[in-house]
């Protein structure tokens, strides 16, 4: 890369990637994005892995290639900086599709929030350091066809041409900020994020608004979403380019039985009911034959009982958290989570030792705010309680 002038090898052969691998080994940072198809497959796949060193950008097609266990020592080499933007789906992706599991993370987006910038995005961040659009053409393009074209293949190679540059930007203003420690725990976390294996909930709990319906209608579109789940997994097809969740929401709340009324309520397309009219019907009949009894209630994420005591703490731990953040110019969550002040609320700890057994809360945080998080949680617990002793804290001094 010089200048305006950049280039990029594309590796679809083994013995290359081999080699590629090898100077890879010998890189002390490397930038790494990737492309996958979710927004046109049900079962999602890695399309393209785009890696570049300070020298040189490559473009590897997994999907010509199969084994890319050539990689997994790059990936796996803690002397080797890995530098992502908003890493959390790539970690997961590159684990579930190769089994590459990520050593020595650095993530761009994280490190732009770490610092309290407005815009955290790629596109906002090389636009501002280094006066550059990248270009949304492709941004929703089928990264599974092939073969693909010249200009889609180097649309994705630029977004690693200046992750390097970037990451070293932000590397400097945040050790000026006596914050890169921090970031470098948050990226070692997310280093370990993969994939859950599917649970099986209620489909309706991922479909805004169904909280609105009543038992039986929910138990309409609980059928219909079945429905499409199977049609988009036969399909390969995302559920959303079977049928939207706004027409079944609909149908499910008017409840058609004939195809007549399918058709007056003109909550679908003419091409939609001739595809799926008469099994839809099918579905709406078979949910409205399941007793009163059997139906589905949403569960209300109702909230634990809190004693005023314990809203107390809360109230102080969220105070505390939104003056410190304020203080440091990041967003409120960066600091502390709802979910984290909740755990703090509960568990109530007298000391940084009993801090430290609550899951999650990062030691980044327990070092510099610890002693700051003990006494706002003790204005919470009230005059009585204000005693709690501190002095165990002197032993870790």
């Amino acid at each position: 890369m010089d200048g305006k002038k950049f280039s990029y090898e594309w590796i679809e052969a083994l013995p290359r990637l081999e080699g590629v691998a090898r100077i890879l080994g010998q890189a002390e940072i490397i930038g790494v994005d990737l492309e996958a198809d979710s927004f046109y497959h049900y079962f999602e796949k890695v399309c393209l892995i785009q890696i570049a060193t300070e020298s040189a950008s490559y473009v590897i097609d997994p999907l010509a290639l199969k084994d890319l266990s050539a990689l997994h020592p790059v990936f796996s080499d803690p002397r080797i900086r890995k530098v992502f933007h908003g890493a959390d789906y790539d970690i997961r992706s590159l684990y579930r599709d190769f089994r590459l599991e990520v050593e020595n993370l650095f993530d761009t987006q994280s490190a732009s929030k770490f610092l309290g910038l407005r815009e955290s995005g790629l596109e906002a961040l090389l636009r501002s350091r280094f006066h550059v659009e990248l270009n949304k053409k492709y941004q929703r393009a089928d990264w599974s066809q092939r073969p693909l074209s010249p200009e889609m293949v180097e649309y994705a190679a630029m977004d690693t041409m200046y992750l390097i540059p970037l990451a070293r930007m932000l590397e400097k203003e945040l050790e000026e900020k006596s914050r890169l420690s921090w970031v470098e725990e948050e990226c070692l976390s997310l280093s370990k994020v993969r994939f859950a294996l599917p649970r099986h909930n209620p489909l309706y709990l991922k479909v805004k608004e169904a909280f609105h319906l009543d038992p039986r209608s929910l138990a309409v579109l609980e059928a219909l979403l079945e429905f499409r789940e199977a049609q988009a997994q036969r399909s390969d097809f995302p559920p959303f380019k079977v049928l939207g969740n706004e027409p079944l929401l609909k149908l499910a709340m008017k409840r058609p039985l004939r195809l007549e009324e399918l058709e007056t309520e003109k909550v679908l397309s003419r091409q939609q009911i001739d595809r799926y009219g008469t099994r839809l019907l099918q579905e709406i009949h078979r949910a409205m034959a399941i007793p009163d009894e059997d139906l589905p209630v949403y569960p209300l994420g109702t909230k634990p009982d809190m004693s005023p005591l314990l809203r107390k703490r809360v109230k102080a731990l969220k105070t505390w958290r939104d003056m410190r953040a304020k203080n440091l110019g990041v967003e409120s969550g960066i600091l502390l989570n709802n979910a984290l002040i909740n755990a703090l609320a509960l568990k109530n700890p007298r000391s940084i030792r009993e801090m430290e057994e609550i899951p999650g809360l990062r030691k980044w945080l327990i070092d510099h705010f610890g002693r700051e998080i003990l006494t706002a949680q003790t204005r919470g617990n009230g005059p009585k309680r204000r005693e709690h002793r501190l002095d165990q804290d002197k032993e870790r001094e």
